[in-house]
């Protein structure tokens, strides 16, 4: 249910200006969510945020699990008939929830996305299950998502080894710094 009367009316236009994307063309086809490998941790799907953002509804927004748990991988975006950036809009929303002061509902997020890079820098991709396994035992807590963990096993979206790209070395200047 939409409260009208609590509608930021200037959100909408906040994260176009700051991520560049028109939300507007969205189709809710659900097409970002669908490729999503972090979607089963996430409270709502990259196409409800959307969503919520046409509607204004900020505190809902800005204190959501799902802009702090997406890891900016770009599946999402590839998969966009409309070309919808949306690892700029999650960006965009955690800038505003930054400077708002909303409550970030994901407290050691800072560790997760510290295991995303270094995943990245050990293999030149995301190998989710181990980051997951590695943030889990930096936060210790380690039974609390097991059902969500199992769940992507079953539906094939954790990799139970890692992939790697060719030349790792290239990488390199990224990380430097």
């Amino acid at each position: 249910m939409i409260d009208l009367d609590s509608c930021d009316h200037g959100l909408f236009s906040a994260v176009h200006r700051s991520s560049g994307t028109d939300l507007g063309s969205c189709l809710q086809c659900r097409s970002c969510g669908n490729g999503c490998p972090f979607v089963e941790a996430m409270d709502f799907t990259p196409n409800q945020i959307i969503r919520m953002v046409q509607f204004g509804m900020a505190s809902q927004v800005l204190e959501s699990a799902a802009i702090w748990i997406c890891v900016g991988c770009n599946t999402c975006a590839v998969n966009c008939p409309m070309a919808i950036d949306i690892p700029a809009v999650m960006d965009a929303l955690r800038h505003l929830a930054l400077e708002r002061g909303a409550a970030v509902a994901e407290p050691d997020i800072l560790e997760f996305h510290r295991e995303v890079l270094n995943s990245i820098q050990r293999y030149g991709r995301t190998h989710k299950l181990e980051i997951m396994m590695r943030y889990k035992l930096k936060t210790l807590d380690l039974f609390s998502d097991v059902g969500v963990g199992l769940q992507m096993l079953k539906k094939r979206k954790l990799d139970l080894t890692p992939s790697r790209i060719g030349d790792i070395h290239h990488l390199d200047p990224v990380f430097k710094g």
